[in-house]
């Protein structure tokens, strides 16, 4: 991705905050931390945001376990996934790939994916991709579902898609095209997705990051994202 197109998902990582109190980033997630951060800094510090591997942004002590107990309690109200595959029904894989039935490769496993999942009120699904190898129509493997089963109690559940070139909302168990990043029209978005997804009329044109929020992004938030992405925020930096 270019550095624009890296603005530009930070500022719709925020866009989708807006209204959180308390938001939480896992690991290896840079640009949902730096939106997370900007979405604080335009909230004048009103939200909270915790970012696991963080000292200077994190009250956790206990890693991942006390995150689980926030949510539990009902204590964040947003937090990411991505996955090697997400499918139209917005379930998410973390655990492996299959081929004619038969599993081919294994990942690392799903690092509390199902649990945030039921609990969560707002999870944003992400990928810095778009590839129909991975926008697929069903994953081999159900790490986090998008729907519970009938029945089931379930707090939340995903809100959005957001991949380098589009942004989808989440609807009756579907994803919804809703809005197209600059340079890109609906007949790639077709071609690069190997999931059906829906229209309602035609999809609007992602704003660019306002001057202010660059000014945000390349200032106090880059400064803040140093401590734990380094590599990241010099990148941001130009």
């Amino acid at each position: 991705m270019t550095r624009e197109e890296v603005l530009l998902l930070i500022a719709e990582v925020a866009r989708l905050l807006e209204g959180c109190r308390h938001v939480a980033v896992g690991a290896l997630s840079p640009i949902p931390a730096a939106g997370a951060l900007l979405a604080r800094e335009l909230a004048d510090g009103a939200m909270r945001v915790s970012i696991l591997g963080s000292r200077r942004h994190s009250p956790f002590t206990d890693g991942g376990r006390e995150l689980f107990d926030c949510a539990a309690q009902g204590r964040i109200d947003a937090f990411f996934l991505s996955g090697v595959q997400i499918d139209g029904a917005g379930n998410v894989n973390l655990l492996g790939l299959r081929r004619e039935g038969r599993p081919i490769r294994r990942f690392a496993g799903n690092f509390g994916a199902p649990y945030l999942a039921f609990l969560v009120p707002r999870l944003i699904l992400f990928r810095t991709d778009h590839d129909p190898r991975s926008l697929v129509e069903r994953v081999d493997f159900v790490t986090a579902p998008g729907s519970g089963p009938p029945g089931v109690w379930r707090r939340g559940g995903p809100v959005a898609l957001l991949t380098p070139c589009c942004r989808f909302a989440f609807r009756d168990g579907r994803f919804l095209l809703e809005s197209l990043h600059p340079g890109h029209d609906l007949e790639e978005i077709r071609a690069r997705t190997g999931f059906a997804f829906a229209l309602a009329g035609e999809p609007a044109v992602t704003p660019p990051p306002p001057e202010d929020w660059r000014a945000r992004i390349l200032g106090p938030v880059r400064e803040a994202l140093a401590e734990v992405y380094p590599a990241f925020a010099a990148g941001l930096g130009g």
